[in-house]
């Protein structure tokens, strides 16, 4: 396997997927002793371009944040019924941790270099001011990496 193919070790995000936004929101506010973050959805297939599997898709999901450090914030994503990674992940797993996030710079060579060492893009799409892409590195990371590359 190539060696730091993201140029960057450092993580921004945490993810989990869950059933309930609302629900799990409030536990990590009275946990954390913060206020509950408002969630906001992601755009429809239009706005986002959403490609899940090669494919267009419709999924959406409410999204909440928590800033857990100077440089790390942990989302919560509840995802729609339509096919998606959030959707194959909370089916398969359950709720629990669907991905860690970096920042990157030159999103297309990223996945290009990721695929070369066996590492598969499982989605991906846009969002106001960047694009995002979810990368099947679980046989060997044991989990989903999500690619930020914000404009």
């Amino acid at each position: 396997m190539d060696k730091n193919i993201l140029g960057t070790n450092a993580v921004v995000q945490i993810a989990m997927v869950v059933h309930d936004i609302e629900k799990t929101s409030q536990a990590f506010a009275d946990f954390f002793g913060v206020e509950k973050p408002d969630w906001f959805l992601t755009g429809p297939l239009e706005e986002a371009e959403t490609e899940y599997r090669g494919k267009p898709s419709k999924a959406r999901a409410k999204l909440a944040f928590f800033p857990i450090g100077e440089n790390l914030s942990l989302e919560l994503i509840e995802p729609d019924m339509e096919p998606s990674t959030w959707r194959e992940g909370l089916d398969k797993n359950g709720e629990g941790i669907h991905h860690i996030a970096f920042n990157i710079k030159g999103m297309s060579e990223k996945i290009v270099a990721l695929e070369k060492n066996g590492m598969e893009l499982i989605q991906k799409g846009e969002y106001t001011g960047g694009r995002y892409a979810y990368i099947d590195t679980e046989s060997t990371l044991k989990t989903v990496l999500e690619l930020l590359e914000n404009d």
